[in-house]
């Protein structure tokens, strides 16, 4: 029996930066709040309380005075910022880079098409973070779509501009895209800009993913229950090895699924921290 860990799995570098800061800040300090997890994984959320890391709600948050607040890789909406500034918080801003870059389109998106009586459009999950942050550059006032059943909200006669969120699907996107295009050229409404905002660290996974998971008899994909990285790769994985088994912990690990194979894979999303990756290859390898 062989366990092999993907060499290209584990945190994109926007998550890498935003536990880098945290870590950074608790070396000086016995505590920093973050709002919300600052991962979508238990795993290493635990483990980052444990070493101080405070994961408060917005309401906690409004209560804030004086203090160190971490703004995780998803981003946040103007009226974070605009609060802590009332309060006196400081913020320790670990937007993601892309994300940061896609919120400035999305603002400058939402100016042109208010001057033109347009919309905006963000293909993404409602409730989602990033998303929470991308429709805050709109003053909430984007369409979120996050099925082809949510685009009935759509004015196709209308100036548009399409964003998605930087973690969805490549395939999805696209087909949204075609069909949106197609609804509004009907009307003969030309004005539709569409922009490519799915990050390439999540689109590259795809190949990257197909070919581990026809290397091995069975993959192991290790994810947080609410990342919507870790769904959308999975169910690729899935796709291409239906030998597919999706855990967020040890504990879900069970011996009898691994009766008859030669060739264990190890995989997770990119907010899966290659240190849980490494617990599960060693829990195989000590009880098969």
């Amino acid at each position: 029996m062989e366990v092999v860990v993907d060499e290209k799995a584990g945190f994109c570098s926007g998550v890498v930066a935003a536990i880098q800061a945290a870590e950074n800040h608790l070396h000086s300090s016995e505590r920093l709040y973050c709002l919300g997890d600052i991962v979508h994984n238990n795993e290493e959320v635990e483990r980052l309380s444990a070493k101080g890391l405070e994961v408060i709600t917005y309401e906690r948050f409004a209560q804030l005075r004086d203090t160190k607040v971490l703004i995780r890789a998803h981003g946040e909406p103007p009226s974070t910022y605009q609060l802590a500034a009332r309060n006196n918080i400081q913020l320790v801003d670990a937007t993601c880079p892309i994300v940061l870059a896609l919120q400035k389109k999305i603002r400058k998106g939402y100016e042109e098409m208010k001057n033109v009586g347009g919309q905006v459009v963000i293909f993404g999950k409602k409730g989602h973070a990033e998303v929470i942050g991308l429709n805050g550059q709109t003053d909430n006032t984007a369409i979120v779509i996050s099925d082809m059943l949510d685009i009935e909200q759509i004015d196709f006669a209308k100036p548009m501009r399409i964003y998605s969120q930087t973690t969805q699907n490549k395939e999805q996107y696209e087909q949204l895209i075609e069909t949106v295009k197609q609804r509004c050229a009907s009307l003969g409404n030309d004005n539709v800009l569409v922009f490519n905002t799915i990050c390439g660290r999540v689109s590259n996974r795809i190949k990257e993913l197909t070919d581990f998971a026809t290397s091995v008899d069975i993959v192991v994909f290790v994810s947080g229950q609410n990342s919507s990285n870790g769904k959308y790769l999975y169910e690729h994985c899935k796709q291409v090895k239906d030998n597919t088994l999706l855990i967020s912990g040890l504990s879900e690990l069970k011996k009898e699924s691994f009766v008859g194979v030669e060739r264990i894979g190890i995989t997770g999303a990119t907010s899966t921290p290659r240190w849980l990756m490494e617990k599960v290859a060693t829990w195989i390898e000590k009880n098969l």
